[in-house]
């Protein structure tokens, strides 16, 4: 099984892919169910151990263990097993 941050890399490298059709969901703590997602546009790195996200008019690092789910053109491509979609 391909891990979300080798997918991430993958899906932001591959020239067949496009990262603008990217959505990543995570948990973020204190948010409504404490969930979040973002899309690839506004993922501004991705290091060894967090994904970088641009964020209220700064940036957020996501470590990548919060990843829920990840959506290629709306499509669930990796998911961690108690993850539901939304």
């Amino acid at each position: 099984m391909r891990t979300s941050h080798a997918l991430l890399l993958r899906l932001f490298h591959d020239p067949r892919c496009d990262k603008n059709h990217v959505s990543v969901w995570y948990i973020d703590r204190g948010a409504d169910n404490n969930k979040s997602h973002v899309v690839g546009s506004n993922i501004k790195e991705l290091s060894n151990y967090y994904m970088e996200i641009v964020s209220g008019g700064g940036t957020k690092c996501i470590p990548y263990h919060r990843i829920l789910a990840i959506l290629y053109k709306d499509s669930v491509i990796w998911e961690r097993y108690q993850y539901h979609s939304p």
